[in-house]
């Protein structure tokens, strides 16, 4: 791009073999969410997960920062008059509103990834971040709290200690550290995160769609409804994948001893 975009948000897309690439448009705002760009992510997840085609999401974002969260000066307003809503043929990229995507993101992180950054991190599957990324959840120093997921899924991937010091004085925090806090799975050098992002897609897209799909539906059920929710049916989610093509191309591959190659069916 020539010129860092400081409009209305929006995000890219891009398909590129079985991944599909979205990326965050706000550059000369720091990527901060306003209601345009919120409406576009959603309407961008709605699209990754009708199209056939792709089989992982690599969220990232254009210029030299993830996020610098919600534009309140823009979004306040709106939400006080009533509230903000996704639009029908979206999906809600922070995960708490239904449908729930069903297929995999990955996402990658420079620079400023503050507050709503942090927590779409926190709803991706895997998510990489350059070492000079720096986190801050800066909510209760505007009069807010964190509305997309963090005071539930930061709490259990950090523990309430360590999530609670920085929800509550809005602390900032380096990449090592959210790394020692699970909040990410790799931090890479400057320039990297979204190349070593392309690289766990990749991987991704190469196994089972169905069977991908099937692990994240026991994992998000064991995270909506508990354990023994998602323990009782995993009998019979292996059973709704037994027959399918992909568990007989697995099983000649391995006999074979070649790359599979899944059709999803």
């Amino acid at each position: 791009m020539n010129e860092a975009n400081s409009g209305p948000g929006r995000v890219t897309r891009e398909q590129r073999g079985h991944l599909y690439l979205i990326g965050l448009d706000r550059a000369g705002k720091r990527n901060a969410f306003d209601s345009a760009m919120l409406t576009d992510l959603a309407l961008a997840f709605g699209e990754f997960e009708r199209n056939d085609l792709s089989r992982c999401a690599v969220l990232f974002a254009h210029g030299e920062h993830f996020t610098a969260g919600l534009d309140l000066m823009e979004l306040a307003p709106r939400l006080a008059g009533g509230g903000f809503s996704y639009p029908a043929e979206g999906i809600d990229p922070w995960g708490l509103a239904r449908p729930r995507r069903s297929k995999p993101v990955v996402v990658a992180v420079q620079g400023t990834c503050w507050t709503a950054g942090i927590e779409l991190v926190l709803n991706a599957d895997i998510a990489i971040a350059a070492s000079n990324a720096r986190f801050a959840h800066l909510e209760v120093l505007r009069g807010i709290a964190p509305s997309g997921g963090s005071t539930v899924r930061f709490t259990q991937a950090a523990g309430w200690a360590n999530a609670m010091r920085y929800m509550l004085t809005g602390e900032a925090f380096d990449a090592q550290q959210a790394l020692a806090m699970r909040v990410l799975t790799e931090v890479v050098e400057p320039g990297q995160e979204l190349a070593r992002a392309l690289e766990y897609a990749e991987r991704i897209a190469k196994a089972a769609p169905l069977a991908i799909r099937a692990t994240l539906q026991s994992a998000f059920l064991a995270r909506d409804q508990g354990d023994d929710a998602a323990l009782s049916q995993l009998n019979e989610l292996l059973l709704s994948l037994i027959g399918s093509e992909d568990v007989r191309e697995g099983v000649m591959a391995m006999m074979q001893k070649r790359e599979p190659v899944f059709r999803g069916r």
